[in-house]
């Protein structure tokens, strides 16, 4: 499965339980765990469960079982590891505390400021 397949499979599968401000964090030039980071939110403990569900059961009919999922028991973090991917559910309010979003694209920010530039 290619990536780009993945990720629409991913989206998907959020959009289907109306998963709430989706990003994508291209993160391949900033970390060698992931190449891109999905994040969402779910307005409760139980939609975060199930949009969790959702992005693993889809991800396995596509082909893609996950390596692994942290955070279902309390439902306001739930990351789903889908290797290239690694999916971020959450809450509003530990989306807001936590600010991922903010976090790599500061790196991405660092990073671009230590390349040379052409001259």
């Amino acid at each position: 499965m290619q990536i780009e397949d993945l990720i629409k499979t991913v989206e998907d599968a959020l959009a289907e339980l109306k998963a709430k401000d989706v990003v994508r964090i291209d993160v391949r030039e900033l970390t060698g765990v992931t190449d891109y980071m999905i994040i969402a939110s779910g307005g409760s403990n139980r939609q975060v469960g199930a949009l969790a569900d959702n992005v693993i059961e889809k991800a396995k009919e596509a082909g893609r079982r996950p390596l692994g999922v942290e955070g279902k028991e309390s439902g306001e973090w739930v990351l789903v590891d889908l290797g290239d991917i690694v999916v971020h559910i959450m809450q509003p309010a530990t989306r807001q505390f936590y600010d991922l979003e903010r976090l790599w694209q500061s790196a991405e920010s660092r990073r671009a400021q230590q390349q040379p530039t052409a001259e």
